[in-house]
């Protein structure tokens, strides 16, 4: 019990660490952005007395520490500032889109382990046979290409030339259905962000069951007359499990940037598409929390990742 505790304090304070150091990246790096923001909310026609007075208001003609203090308060709190170019509050704009991208992460994500570990498995149990040679070959094309290049190729094949599913957007605009028209408009999404990380999945799950397969107390099962199917699933399985859940939490945090790239494609209304438009406008308060967020969801997912390898491997408690 005393090194379960002490692996999770380790965990939570290295979480704890990493968030301070990616809130203190965010911050800089906004503040390296070429441009005035101030200019770019009141335009060009602005004098230079409204210009500062502006900027005194939002508090950006105070020191950079001054501001980062500011600035994680209002986090810690729930305030994320005001949209520049909207003036509106960043959590009224960005909630609304976190959830839609929530949703699309999540569709990417079920397609991605019914898949991808399935099809890694029955490869690994298969080695060197058409299967096996054939899934891979696939998986190593499709970890190979841009989710971009992706996502018009499913929309030119399954909307345009096929019709089967709608080619942009989250509802249709004409008559907005219930849960039956977002899965169909969310179908074409979801399998263009779960391209790469389902090809990903299917590799590691392969490669860690060959390696099960080879191990010593896998040829002792055989030489006891312990049947295949039973090997396979019952002995082999629970060794392929925590380095397979290790890559799919990394994948997790791959979907979640992927589907930015595939929103601006299919014009899915979520994080993607407003990020977009706040790099295009600099927008900055809007550009810091989505990339907070997308930082704080990946880190978050990982420290999941790591207590369920821990609950299923003991050794990587002790190694911890």
């Amino acid at each position: 019990m005393a090194v379960v505790i002490g692996f999770l304090l380790r965990r939570l304070i290295a979480t704890v660490l990493v968030l301070i150091g990616v809130s203190i990246l965010v911050f800089l790096i906004m503040q390296l952005v070429p441009g005035d923001p101030v200019r770019t909310m009141l335009g060009q026609a602005a004098t230079a007395q409204r210009v500062a007075e502006v900027r005194h208001q939002l508090g950006l003609d105070r020191s950079l520490v001054v501001q980062y203090l500011d600035y994680v308060g209002g986090v810690l709190h729930g305030d994320l500032g005001q949209s520049l170019t909207l003036s509106q509050p960043v959590s009224s704009i960005l909630f609304p889109k976190l959830g839609n991208t929530m949703i699309l992460t999540a569709g990417s994500l079920v397609i991605c382990l019914a898949i991808g570990i399935p099809l890694g498995i029955l490869a690994g149990t298969r080695q060197y046979s058409v299967l096996d040679r054939g899934s891979m070959f696939v998986a190593l094309a499709g970890a190979s290409v841009p989710v971009y290049w992706a996502g018009l190729v499913i929309i030119n094949v399954f909307a345009l030339q096929l019709g089967w599913f709608p080619t942009s957007g989250m509802h249709d605009t004409r008559d907005p259905g219930g849960f039956g028209d977002v899965l169909t408009h969310l179908v074409l999404p979801a399998v263009a962000a779960a391209v790469v990380p389902t090809a990903v999945v299917a590799r590691m799950a392969r490669g860690s069951m060959v390696e099960a397969l080879h191990g010593e107390h896998v040829r002792m099962l055989r030489a006891s007359g312990v049947p295949e199917r039973l090997v396979i699933w019952k002995h082999t399985l629970r060794n392929v499990l925590p380095p397979v859940v290790n890559i799919v939490g990394l994948q997790i945090g791959y979907l979640l940037g992927g589907v930015i790239f595939v929103e601006v494609v299919f014009n899915w209304p979520g994080l993607g598409g407003q990020l977009y438009t706040s790099i295009t406008s600099g927008d900055m308060p809007m550009i810091q929390a989505g990339v907070l967020f997308i930082a704080l969801v990946f880190v978050v997912v990982n420290l999941v990742t790591d207590i369920a390898v821990a609950l299923l491997d003991p050794r990587t408690r002790k190694a911890a």
